[in-house]
């Protein structure tokens, strides 16, 4: 079965926060941690994930990137703080 996540990075002090989305977050996650300092995430050195969630549906994650793209910052830490309150690192979960 094919799983479609959305997920939300930040960096090493927690300042900035990316949401996407990925059918291959392994891969994903790896372009991150390697972007150049011209794209948003090698700028701000966001490669930190700390919070995702899955579904079968490609539309489905689509949404909820988009939903969650809109909310300001403490809804997104809420969301994360739930999931993950210590903010570690979910790399190795994946």
């Amino acid at each position: 079965m094919d799983l479609h996540y959305t997920y939300i990075l930040t960096n090493k002090n927690h300042t900035v926060l990316y949401v996407g989305r990925s059918k291959q977050i392994k891969v994903r996650l790896k372009q991150h941690k390697n972007n150049s300092s011209k794209s948003f995430t090698g700028r701000y050195n966001v490669d930190k994930l700390v919070y995702f969630e899955t579904t079968k549906y490609v539309n489905n994650s689509i949404k909820r990137e988009r939903q969650i793209k809109k909310w300001n910052r403490e809804w997104k830490v809420n969301l994360i703080n739930d999931m993950n309150p210590d903010w570690n690192d979910l790399s190795d979960l994946l």
